[in-house]
């Protein structure tokens, strides 16, 4: 890591390669398996939607490298590297802290403590390297003792947040000082390839097939951001199971409508522009 970082945030590096989104496969709704309805059951039943929580799936095959988290993976390759044996994360909510905190922890057979959940004995006896999500809303003075006693065993601490660690408000100077002394890494706005693969990859990992044109429309009309993405995908999720088939305009529309910033075009049968450029930061 580049010896400028030891005092204060790293922003991220500009020599990654673009990322461009993969293709997705043209399944059709027989290989839904959950989804698929007959044309007779569809047209005398409407199927409920169930409620039911989507578990992401935290693997390293499942992550995607772009510009925008270059340097965090730079970092968490180097761990001996730490200053104090301590490094945080922090982003917009959805930019991947958390996929890399499991990612970090199982490569180095470690745990993830929720942040708001710390507790004093957790604190107090860590037995190997520790990631803490949402380390903002952690208490203060267990996550005071946590940083203690990792640093009195060698242990490395890795920390994820929105913010960086000293722009935390905290009314312990001892956890204050050492959160200023943290390199904090950030992982910046997300590119347009970034976005594009990351919301193709969690449609299929929810089954979903959108027609690509949909799918266009639909990326142009999106908050920039991958919280968008997820939420997106989850929206689309729920109005294929509530309306028993597979997702159209209509449900690709009112998702649009829902979540973008600003007013929406009417759907017409146009040809559809190219999409936008990579932004390279």
């Amino acid at each position: 890591p580049p010896e400028s970082a030891l005092s204060g945030d790293v922003r991220p590096s500009r020599a990654a390669p673009p990322l461009a989104a993969p293709p997705i496969a043209a399944w059709t709704a027989a290989r839904w398996g959950r989804r698929t309805l007959t044309r007779s059951s569809s047209s005398r039943v409407r199927q409920l939607a169930l409620p039911f929580v989507h578990a992401p799936a935290y693997r390293a095959q499942d992550f995607l490298p772009a510009p925008s988290n270059a340097a965090a993976l730079a970092w968490l390759a180097r761990p001996a590297a730490w200053p104090q044996g301590r490094l945080a994360l922090w982003g917009p909510e959805g930019c991947g802290k958390t996929h890399l905190l499991h990612l970090w922890t199982e490569r180095v057979e470690g745990a993830v403590l929720p942040g708001p959940m710390l507790s004093a004995a957790a604190a107090l006896a860590p037995a190997g390297p520790l990631a803490v999500d949402d380390a903002d809303a952690a208490p203060e003075r267990p996550l005071l003792h946590l940083l203690n006693a990792a640093a009195e065993s060698g242990l490395p601490v890795l920390l994820a947040a929105r913010e960086a660690p000293a722009r935390w408000e905290s009314a312990l100077p001892d956890l204050a000082s050492r959160l200023r002394a943290t390199v904090a890494v950030e992982i910046d706005r997300a590119e347009e390839e970034l976005l594009a693969a990351l919301l193709h990859r969690l449609l299929a990992e929810r089954q979903l097939v959108v027609a690509e044109p949909l799918l266009a429309w639909l990326l142009r009309r999106l908050p920039r951001s991958q919280a968008a993405m997820r939420e997106a995908a989850a929206r689309l999720d729920h109005a294929a199971l509530a309306a028993g088939r597979a997702v159209g305009r209509a449900q690709v529309q009112e998702v649009a409508a829902a979540l973008s910033d600003g007013e929406e075009e009417a759907m017409t049968d146009r040809p559809e522009p190219s999409p936008p450029g990579a932004r390279l930061l």
